[in-house]
């Protein structure tokens, strides 16, 4: 169902969460609960994965993680505030050690010139963290399909930097 490449990034998720013995919580908007689909398309996701929220309406961000719809009034559902208070809101709902949170314009339609067809913020936040790591992404020229695709990629990767602790750091 997925790429070989997808696939072979939640096989090393399940891994490297697995031994950590930690777990992980989704949040989707623009995605709709594909990268949820992804890691527990591997065998052995069970161990890992919590559960996955799709909050793809502004009510159900700030109903079932907690965004506040001011922050979305102010900022816009696809701005990196909304994405970290997504990710911090399956964090505390959940009580995984780590989350994933998307959100953005796959397009074709809806959206600006400040915020392009393609645009996608991702945020990674863990329970030993406050806050949460923000980046954004410009998936420009790409279908509908292949933003949400990059989109899953990318998130997946970030779990993968951002969701474990740091050997270094211990």
């Amino acid at each position: 169902m997925y790429d070989e490449e997808l696939t072979t990034i939640a096989q090393q998720i399940i891994k490297e969460f697995g031994e950590a013995g930690f777990t992980i919580a989704t949040a989707e908007s623009c995605t709709g609960g594909l990268i949820g689909g992804c890691i527990t398309s591997v065998g052995g996701s069970s161990a890992v994965f919590d559960r996955g929220y799709i909050t793809y309406s502004n009510e159900a961000k700030s109903e079932v993680l907690g965004v506040k719809p001011e922050l979305i009034e102010e900022h816009g559902a696809v701005s990196p505030q909304v994405v970290s208070e997504m990710a911090i809101g399956a964090i505390k709902q959940s009580g995984s050690n780590a989350a994933v949170a998307v959100t953005g314009i796959a397009g074709p339609g809806g959206g600006t010139e400040t915020k392009p067809v393609g645009l996608v913020y991702i945020a990674v936040a863990t329970s030993d963290e406050e806050g949460a790591f923000v980046e954004d992404f410009n998936f420009a020229d790409m279908s509908r399909d292949e933003v949400r695709r990059e989109t899953v990629k990318e998130a997946l990767e970030m779990l993968l930097g951002y969701g474990l602790d740091d050997p270094e750091e211990d």
